[in-house]
């Protein structure tokens, strides 16, 4: 018989072997609070136009030179489900406004450090959240009082200019001015009138060599691929697309010929030439100038389109037959044969063009508002040019928000500074508890000017006095300015504002996931399953792969 050995009393007997379990302040609170407080200190220093790059190598080998917090979190794959809560908060901001991740989780990691010197102190986790929920309550009310000046018509190059350009400097910071008229200007080109902006309508293209300044726009579609025919120019083109092969139809049975002379072998294929010849030649007199095809072109068929003086373009993405449909307005047809006019698009300019070394199909649209822009982003290394394309998307992000709201104040640190000195005032007129949890509230919003002083090498202390003292005269609209020497400016006449709703976002994200966090107070892990791990969503290619 064999020997049992008794399970531990207690509420682990009821779980599976190998299960985890903590409680209590100081293993479940304690230890979130201690991996939350981590991970925010690893971004902290990515945070400003003067923030420090994160080399990651991910499970694939890919390598990224990053300081956006979004890649950074994506590609770390954070295990401990604390901060996943942190990653999960980021991940909402990403979506909802597109910028203000680091802002989210250097905020919620602040708010937790003082969280937890709340909790030394003796107040229950209860306590400190309802204070931290007063606190935000007062920080939403007290947000749209600091606006400093609203974009009333995000189609004005100028305007849009002013509202995108301090969410580039994390990224480009010297070349924010230049990037910035380059996105508002493709941004207003594919922004209908009355309609919601898509940021899926603004495409990047990455070409090696040059400089960031020879960046430039095309109204159109830009392809890094070579034409498959000998025809590289056409002008006013009608396109059709087939999202199949463009060759002759084989039959999908197999047979046995039997051919007794050399005349049967000589027209053995000729009759399935001819049919292919007569089906271009249809094509052709339809007016079609261009085809783009999903799939490969058989060597008769691109024979028959250079003699009918046919361009052939072939995509192997079906997410850019798609886009390039909804730049020239087409439909894309699944077999070969002779489109509809209501099938076919329109096309100012196909040609081929040579960017660097590198051989390039535009589509040009010039008369008429284009559906589609892409920006082409030159550079001298991939992830120089990667860093770019990320500083990119973030201002066709803001151009978006901007669309729906156009309210804007002052950045560098002025926004923070002054909702920290108001609601420390508000903390002070509350009688019970809660007035420590609104104070540290005040507290952890300093941590935002403070990352910012520390990464441009400035005494954050000093800084942080300076910036009291400025607010304290009424001046809101003192940042800190991380190349004077006076180490303070009037931001809003430097023009570094940034979106109110990046703010307003980041400041309820980042305080949700840490009353979450602060809520939990027991943490049961199952033992992991054994065996290969499911591939991650997402992991092949998407809709916004080159």
């Amino acid at each position: 018989m064999a020997l049992h050995v008794p399970r531990v009393p207690g509420i682990s007997q009821m779980f599976q072997e190998g299960t985890k379990h903590f409680s209590g302040l100081d293993e479940a609170i304690s230890r979130n609070i201690e991996a939350c407080v981590q991970l925010a200190d690893t971004l902290k220093s990515t945070y400003g136009p003067y923030g420090m790059n994160k080399l990651i190598i991910n499970h694939l080998e890919k390598m990224f030179v990053t300081s956006d917090a979004a890649v950074i979190l994506n590609e770390l794959e954070i295990q401990h489900p604390a901060a996943k809560l942190m990653v999960f908060a980021s991940d909402i901001q990403e979506r909802e406004v597109g910028d203000g991740t680091s802002f989210v989780i250097i905020l919620a990691g602040a708010l937790l450090q003082n969280a937890e010197e709340l909790l030394k102190m003796g107040l229950a986790p209860v306590e400190i959240v309802q204070g931290y929920e007063l606190a935000l309550d007062k920080a939403l009310e007290i947000l749209p009082n600091l606006m400093c000046t609203e974009v009333k018509d995000c189609l004005n190059e100028e305007e849009a200019v002013k509202g995108i350009r301090a969410a580039l400097m994390s990224k480009a910071y010297g070349n924010e001015d230049f990037l910035a008229r380059l996105i508002a200007k493709a941004c207003i080109l594919v922004k209908q009138e009355k309609m919601p902006f898509n940021v899926d309508n603004v495409r990047v293209t990455k070409i090696i060599g040059s400089g960031i300044d020879d960046s430039s726009i095309i109204e159109g579609m830009v392809f890094k691929r070579m034409v498959e025919g000998d025809i590289q120019k056409v002008e006013k083109a009608t396109v059709a697309v087939f999202t199949c092969p463009f060759d002759s139809q084989m039959t999908e049975t197999k047979g046995t010929v039997l051919i007794q002379s050399a005349n049967e072998l000589l027209n053995y294929s000729r009759g399935e030439e001819t049919l292919l010849e007569q089906q271009i030649k249809e094509i052709a007199d339809a007016g079609i100038r261009v085809i783009v095809s999903g799939g490969k072109y058989g060597d008769m068929a691109l024979h028959y389109l250079n003699k009918y003086k046919i361009m052939a373009v072939r995509l192997q993405s079906k997410f850019d037959v798609r886009r390039l449909c909804k730049t020239v307005g087409a439909t894309p047809l699944p077999k070969v044969c002779t489109p509809s006019k209501e099938e076919c698009g329109f096309c100012d300019q196909v040609y081929v063009s040579e960017i660097g070394d590198t051989h390039v199909v535009i589509f040009k649209q010039e008369n008429k508002q284009s559906r589609i822009s892409t920006i082409v982003i030159r550079g001298s290394t991939d992830s120089l040019m990667d860093e770019f394309s990320r500083a990119v998307d973030d201002g066709v992000n803001n151009f978006k928000a901007l669309s729906q709201d156009g309210r804007l104040v002052p950045g560098a640190g002025a926004v923070e500074i002054e909702l920290a000195k108001q609601i420390s005032k508000y903390g002070e007129t509350l009688p019970g508890l809660e007035q420590y949890s609104v104070k540290k509230f005040a507290d952890s919003l300093e941590s935002l000017p403070k990352a910012l002083g520390d990464n441009a090498g400035l005494k954050s202390s000093e800084i942080i006095s300076k910036l009291y003292a400025a607010h304290q005269e009424g001046d809101r609209s003192v940042g800190i300015d991380i190349d004077g020497e006076q180490s303070v400016k009037n931001v809003e006449k430097a023009g570094i504002l940034d979106l109110y709703v990046t703010k307003h976002w980041g400041i309820k994200n980042a305080l949700d996931a840490v009353n979450t966090i602060l809520r939990v107070d027991q943490i049961v892990m199952s033992k992991p399953a054994g065996g290969p791990k499911p591939p991650q969503a997402g992991g092949g290619m998407d809709a916004d792969d080159d």
